[in-house]
Parts: C-alpha cells; structure tokens; sequence
C-alpha cells in the first residue's frame, strides 16, 4: 500500500480519481465520436451513393464497413483522449500484425472484393443485364452482385457463380448496356443471282419488321465471295435489345427473307463437292484366266 501510494504520488501509476476521470473522458469521447459518425459521415455517404447511382443491393455492405470503420476510429480516438496512449500503440501493433496474416492468406479473397467495388462503381453491367465471357463461352443474365463473386442465371437455367475477380480481369461483353443494339446476319446467294434484287428485298423486309428501327436505317453489304455463294451481310439496329427480343426479331426476320428469295426464285446454295474418276470392272472369267496362266520358265 505504501509503495502504490508513492507511485501514485509521482505519476507512475494513476490514482483512483485519474482512473475514474480517463474512463470519463473516453466514455464521452467515443459516445460523442459515433454520433457524429452516424449524423455525419454515414448522410454524407448515402449521398455518395445517390449521386452515383448505386444499386440498393451495394449499399448495405459498404454501409456495415463504413460502420466498422467509424467504430475502430472511436476507439482509437477515445483511446488518446481518455489517456491509454500505450495501450493503443500496442492494439495498433496487433491489428497490424493481424491484419498482415490475414492478408496473406486471404489474398484471392481480397482480390474478388476490390473487384466488387470496381463493379459496383464502374458499373459495366447491372443485375438484370444479359453479358458474355471467355470469349462468349459462358453467357447469361446478371442476378446477384455481391462484394465477392457474381451469379449469373445461363440460358439454360444454370446458375454460375463467377469470382468478380475474372469478370474486371477480362474482357466482359453487355449486349444490353446501350439503348440501341446493331445485329448482322449474312445471306449466302447463288452466283447468278441478282445482287441489286437480293439487296432490295433484304432492305425491305427489315423495313416492314416492327422490332427493326428504321433509324439508323438498315443496310445491306457484299462481304463474302464463297466456292459455292456471294455473301451479302444485313446490318440492322433494334431497340431497348434483350436476348428474349433479339433472337425473336433475328428469326422472324430470316423467315421473312427467305420466303420472300423462295418467291423470287432467289437461291440460298449450300456446299457441295464433285468426284471425279474412273471406276473398271472385270468379269470373273477374266480374273480365272489371269490366276491360272503362268510365265514359261527361262
């Protein structure tokens, strides 16, 4: 007792009223701290979010982390006001140390999440969006983005769960994300077939397709010289495009075309290849005498 109270006479160990006044100081500075996190910092960053038009979905997480982050400041701060500078030197050093480990190991993971915030910043698709991959090897519709992968509804109904990581990493196609999309579809033609006429009745019958706009309007090029056709390539723009829109409008329009080549006695050739060569045929007589001769001896 006697060797506390000189301690707390020389400042070495605090006495009970020091005590009783830095827990004080901390309870107030991290109650005043996190109100000021929630009146101030958490409106500023819906504001963020509005301005840049985050997805609802987005908001949640990167609002709980904005949360932790206001916590961990409150602690530290209220750590330093209330006097306890040592001991937060030392829960800096650990969580550092921590932090480091975890790192580490977690290297894919963090990966996936940065790629998350690029996508829910950048936003090259949205939920909802029809988007190609890998070279148009995997394609689907966009149901869920989350902060670490990507789920992906295929058209087959098959749900593919893609790390974010592989879809900023790579070359990603969105069909969906302009208003307007151009398709191209090449009609093969017989070479004694009218050009000008095959062109007029592709033209016109992209023209008189509800789903085809007329501005831009349709056009039609002769890109293609094949062994057994002439290539001539439709380029059409529809509106507001989804897959479901865009292959029944693409049918329904090479129908319309072929019937209407079928009416003009327009050929649609397809490939094909002549043999040529000789074919002898020996009768059985001949095949007899030839096995039963033999060459004189010498």
């Amino acid at each position: 007792m006697v060797l506390e109270g000189i301690l707390v006479d020389i400042g070495l160990r605090p006495g009970p009223a020091a005590a009783i006044d830095g827990t004080i100081r901390f309870v107030v500075a991290f109650v005043a701290l996190l109100v000021v996190g929630r009146a101030v910092v958490l409106p500023l960053l819906d504001r963020a979010f509005e301005s840049r038009d985050l997805e609802p979905h987005a908001r949640r997480p990167l609002k709980k982390l904005t949360w932790f982050g206001v916590l961990f400041a409150a602690i530290a701060v209220a750590f330093g006001f209330g006097g306890y500078g040592n001991f937060l030197t030392s829960l800096a050093t650990i969580a550092a140390a921590a932090a480091l480990a975890i790192g580490i190991a977690m290297q894919s993971v963090i990966s996936n999440f940065v790629a998350g915030v690029f996508i829910f910043t950048e936003k090259p698709f949205r939920i909802g969006d029809w988007i190609e991959w890998q070279e148009g090897d995997y394609s689907g519709i966009v149901e869920d983005i989350s902060l670490r992968v990507t789920r992906v509804r295929t058209f087959d109904n098959e749900l593919i769960t893609v790390p974010n990581s592989e879809l900023t990493d790579n070359p990603v196609k969105n069909p969906v994300a302009k208003d307007k999309l151009r398709q191209k579809f090449v009609f093969g033609i017989g070479y004694d077939d009218d050009i000008q006429e095959a062109t007029e009745i592709i033209v016109e019958e992209a023209r008189a397709h509800e789903g085809i706009l007329n501005d831009p309007e349709p056009s039609v090029r002769l890109t293609e010289l094949n062994d057994s056709d002439v290539g001539l390539q439709s380029r059409f723009w529809i509106a507001d495009p989804s897959r479901a829109d865009f292959l029944k409008i693409r049918g329904e329009y090479i129908t319309a075309v072929k019937k209407r080549f079928d009416a003009e006695g327009i050929d649609i050739p397809y490939p094909y290849r002549v043999l040529e060569g000789g074919l002898s045929v020996e009768s059985s007589d001949t095949v007899g005498a030839r096995a039963g001769s033999s060459e004189p001896a010498e």
